[in-house]
């Protein structure tokens, strides 16, 4: 679902009440733990946090206005979504969460390439989303992300 926001806050106050917390708490746990120089902002009718073009002006390869896109949250139809770009384009990233992930909730994990998607708020592990948040600097992840788009 895509909301009309316009910051994080608008967009956290137009989700349904019962959600609103829990974005609010993920907000948190990624704000405290992701490495100095992203950028929070609303992209793509989601709460994103992004590499400002003041660090990486080539912007997003699918459309370079934007800034590079790293991790978003959102409240979605049927669950809360983390995407994290870092997990698709990073296989050794994505194999330590998922490896992690069963010490933190005793739930199946369902994620795909970049998304990690959870039906019951109460499931979520804070912790474990902070220490994912904290694993990758800008300019790793723009490293890695210009990597990955020499390859295409």
């Amino acid at each position: 679902m895509q909301y009309k926001a316009t910051t994080p806050d608008e967009y956290i106050k137009q989700i349904p009440k019962e959600r609103q917390a829990t974005i609010q708490k993920l907000r948190d746990v990624i704000q405290h733990n992701l490495p100095k120089g992203f950028s929070e902002k609303i992209s793509y009718g989601m709460i994103a946090y992004v590499v400002p073009h003041s660090i990486y002006p080539d912007g997003y390869h699918c459309n370079p206005k934007l800034p590079l896109p790293f991790i978003s949250i959102a409240s979605q139809k049927n669950y809360i979504a983390i995407y994290h770009s870092g997990l698709y384009a990073q296989k050794d990233l994505f194999n330590w969460f998922v490896d992690e992930y069963p010490k933190h909730v005793k739930t199946k994990l369902d994620i795909g390439k970049s998304c990690i998607r959870f039906k019951k708020p109460d499931q979520i592990p804070f912790g474990l989303i902070g220490e994912l948040s904290a694993k990758m600097t800008p300019k790793e992840w723009v490293d890695i992300y210009k990597k990955v788009l020499n390859k295409k």
